[in-house]
């Protein structure tokens, strides 16, 4: 019987197809890599997916962002995000959060997700930008033994095919990756799934207005956060179907 996922079923069986369906993916970050990331991972059968951003669609998101459209300006990404998933694939349940991990919050999130899903996430995306989450979302997958997958920097890059998957001690010329490695050796955590690229930064050209002061912020492009988020959807479907 041909199905929304038919497609997919031809490349990864029917028993692959039922272990997507199977299963829980927790993304944290609905930008321009989560944003790719999850879209793929809804077009793909995952069954359970939770949601964790704290932003609104900005102007600025416009660019990259898979939910980023003038109509959704001011709305939270995560409900913009579900919305389009139950277009996408209906039989999907999709829970949300509108917040800002912090290593303070993280478990109490946690063990909402856990209650919410009925089921602890199989793995977790981190598609977020802040060290100080990043380092806490580690940890926590360390204690827990859930997969995870980090995706370090993607802004001031104009070369997605210099993406690749590694563990972070293989890295090389990222900034972010120098930043996380020296952290988790700090917390004994010698091990970490990345994407991460070693194409070297570019300088902006100039910095982004805010409130009529300029601050400093990555460039980025329509055509790199998205091949990255779905590089990392990629690593997770083949690793939650058992096809690679």
């Amino acid at each position: 019987m041909v199905h929304e996922f038919s497609r997919t079923e031809m490349l990864i069986g029917s028993e692959g197809l039922k272990r997507l369906k199977e299963s829980h993916v927790l993304i944290f970050g609905a930008g321009g890599v989560g944003s790719h990331c999850i879209e793929a991972l809804a077009r793909s059968g995952i069954g359970r997916l939770s949601l964790i951003d704290h932003d609104t669609v900005s102007l600025t998101n416009l660019n990259r962002q898979s939910i980023a459209l003038y109509s959704t300006i001011g709305q939270k990404k995560t409900e913009v995000m579900k919305e389009k998933i139950s277009d996408i694939s209906p039989s999907c349940q999709v829970f949300t959060w509108q917040a800002f991990i912090l290593p303070d919050n993280l478990n109490l999130i946690m063990n909402e997700v856990i209650a919410a899903a009925g089921q602890r996430p199989d793995y977790i995306v981190d598609a977020v930008d802040t060290v100080s989450a990043k380092l806490a979302i580690a940890e926590y997958a360390v204690i827990t033994g859930i997969p995870l997958i980090s995706s370090m920097g993607t802004g001031n890059k104009l070369h997605p095919e210099l993406f690749e998957i590694a563990d972070i001690s293989k890295t090389s010329v990222c900034p972010l990756c120098r930043v996380m490695r020296r952290e988790l050796k700090k917390r004994n955590i010698r091990s970490l799934k990345v994407l991460y690229s070693k194409e070297p930064p570019i300088t902006p050209v100039f910095s982004e207005e805010d409130g009529g002061t300029r601050r400093s912020v990555p460039g980025s492009i329509s055509f790199v956060p998205p091949v990255a988020g779905l590089l990392i959807a990629g690593e997770v479907i083949r690793t939650l179907s058992k096809t690679g």
